[in-house]
């Protein structure tokens, strides 16, 4: 958190050796943005965005336990689901990805006419989030509403699958969040569980590749980072 925080701060044209609008790039730099229909303008988010990857994941040390966090969280996930604990860390195959990604959010003169972040799912299995203590921005939707997630002092924010947020903000503070997202690689097969498939529960969805799942979700034009919800597109027709 500290190290990125003094990425922020490092002199324009610094940071702008990392700006790119290639998101195929593992080091970069950028801004979201959203494409309003009707519309060719596009309105950027009030936000920069330091990303890359951490690799190989293999070759983390197992000490301290820390590094273990996201093996540890999806152990309880399974054991929750009444599956073996490493059912979850097996499916992501033996060469998940971890991605550390810096959003940085200015005070914002005017907060009513842009967000830091628009609203997104992530498309990874979990994300770690950490935010700047005291600062809130992240908001989630519960039943059809707007909730603010609060930053408390030492805490993490776990993220799951699907979950719907955004992010918000101020006048007043600067906000710096740091999310670890973890997830399968490109190649991995992503399918139903078949200890939680029964009579009362059956499959709804095909088995696919991840990267088929990346492509339906940006669009084919990833580098400007369209993003639809695509659920439907994998699911099985009765």
């Amino acid at each position: 958190m500290t190290a990125m925080a003094q990425f922020f701060k490092l002199p324009p044209e610094e940071r702008a050796k990392y700006f790119t609008t290639d998101h195929s790039k593992q080091v970069k730099l950028f801004n979201f943005y959203l494409k309003v229909e009707g519309q060719e303008q596009k309105v950027t988010m009030w936000s920069e965005t330091f990303s890359h990857l951490w690799h190989p994941l293999n070759s983390l040390p197992e000490n301290p336990p820390q590094y273990g966090l996201m093996k540890t969280l999806l152990g309880l996930l399974s054991q929750g689901l009444g599956l073996e604990k490493d059912c979850l860390q097996k499916k992501l195959d033996d060469n998940p990805t971890l991605k550390a990604q810096g959003n940085y959010h200015p005070p914002c003169p005017d907060p009513e006419v842009t967000l830091g972040l628009a609203i997104h799912t992530d498309l990874n299995a979990l994300t770690v989030l950490k935010q700047t203590e005291g600062v809130t921005g992240l908001q989630v939707i519960k039943d059809g509403k707007w909730v603010a997630v609060d930053s408390l002092p030492q805490c993490l924010c776990i993220r799951v699958c699907t979950t719907a947020h955004r992010a918000v903000t101020n006048k007043i503070q600067p906000r710096l969040s740091l999310a670890m997202f973890y997830g399968p690689n490109r190649d991995t097969v992503i399918g139903p569980i078949k200890d939680l498939i029964d009579e009362q529960h059956s499959t709804l969805y095909r088995n696919y590749k991840y990267a088929e799942f990346l492509k339906s979700s940006t669009g084919k034009k990833e580098q400007e980072g369209a993003r639809r919800f695509v659920k439907e597109v994998f699911e099985l027709q009765n």
